[in-house]
């Protein structure tokens, strides 16, 4: 066994594969960059990402598309709906890290096909240079001060950070975890008002201030503040619609390096992976076994807001997101 609990013949196996396929993984969300670097130079395996920008549906696309294929990806990290699909579809290998007791029950597939790694709070992110004044609610984004300035990360038709802005937002108008109808209710509202602009946030568009407010995950509109210093960009965790969730883990049922796809799971589940994200502002999977084993260091905690705010984040259920989404493909396409 390694210093992690890896058994040594697994990483003798995956240095043997010498390659890892991974997808959709911006360096700049939840501090992949570092996992990337950290992994190659830890294990020595070369890497093929692609489409780091691609939403959880073009992951388990690919999977599809891409079976029998070389270039297919070895591990996917997509938001719980779409994990719960890939599932029942056959798309995913079981597997269950060394670590596997410390994860939540909430946050794991109970047959181990894929589990949470990390997660979010809903927030709002601003331009403070431009926006005025601060928003600080949902409510508050209806003002005609933010005329042509809200953005969603992606669309909610295919991308689990737009589904999650939504329930966030139906938690604010008097929806709840069973019923996001307000949420697109909101949206509609939003673009009736010519404040909701058809532009999907992402760090180039934060940068060039096409998007002066951006409604996504604390950990990337907090990561922003740090990355475009010039834009002053500013985050809340709106008080009126606390909303987290987690993404998810897999190794393709059919990945073409499965020894290498089960050393990544390994790393991501140690607690260096788990520390790493903490270090991109993202709450890891093993938060309260980091925190109760006291691993956490005091300057990571310090970096997130207020913890109070973060006690009433609330997840929805397996369930709820399958019901989620089925509300959101029938409701989207008409606001």
């Amino acid at each position: 066994m390694s210093a992690d609990g890896i058994p040594l013949k697994l990483i003798k196996a995956a240095k043997k594969e010498g390659h890892l396929n991974v997808i959709a993984l911006p360096h700049d969300w939840a501090n992949y960059g570092e996992i990337i670097s950290a992994f190659k130079k830890k294990y020595g395996l070369k890497m093929t990402e692609d489409n780091p920008n691609g939403s959880s549906a073009q992951e388990n696309q690919a999977i599809r598309s891409l079976k029998g294929d070389s270039r297919a990806p070895d591990v996917v990290d997509v938001g719980p709906s779409f994990a719960i699909a890939g599932a029942d579809e056959g798309l995913y290998k079981p597997y269950k890290v060394a670590k596997y007791k410390t994860i939540p029950a909430g946050m794991k597939d109970p047959r181990a096909r894929w589990y949470g790694d990390y997660w979010g709070a809903i927030s709002i992110g601003y331009n403070s240079n431009i926006v005025k004044p601060a928003p600080k609610t949902f409510k508050d984004l209806l003002k005609p001060a933010y005329r042509n300035k809200v953005a969603l990360n992606g669309n909610p038709l295919t991308s689990n950070s737009a589904v999650s802005g939504v329930f966030a937002a139906a938690l604010a108008n008097g929806g709840s975890l069973n019923d996001v109808g307000p949420g697109i209710s909101f949206f509609h509202e939003l673009k009736k008002a010519g404040n909701f602009i058809p532009v999907d946030g992402t760090p180039q568009t934060v940068a060039s201030g096409q998007t002066p407010i951006v409604i996504d995950w604390d950990y990337l509109n907090l990561a922003y503040q740090k990355e475009f210093p010039a834009v002053h960009w500013t985050t809340v965790v709106p008080s009126d619609g606390v909303y987290g969730s987690f993404y998810c883990q897999a190794i393709n049922a059919s990945a073409p390096h499965p020894n290498a796809a089960k050393v990544w799971m390994e790393f991501l589940y140690s607690d260096q992976g788990q520390l790493i994200w903490l270090k991109g502002y993202s709450h890891p999977a093993r938060f309260q076994d980091l925190a109760k084993r006291k691993k956490i260091p005091a300057a990571l905690i310090k970096a997130l807001p207020s913890p109070k705010l973060y006690a009433r984040v609330k997840f929805a259920s397996d369930a709820q997101q399958k019901a989620a989404k089925a509300k959101i493909a029938a409701g989207w396409p008409g606001i």
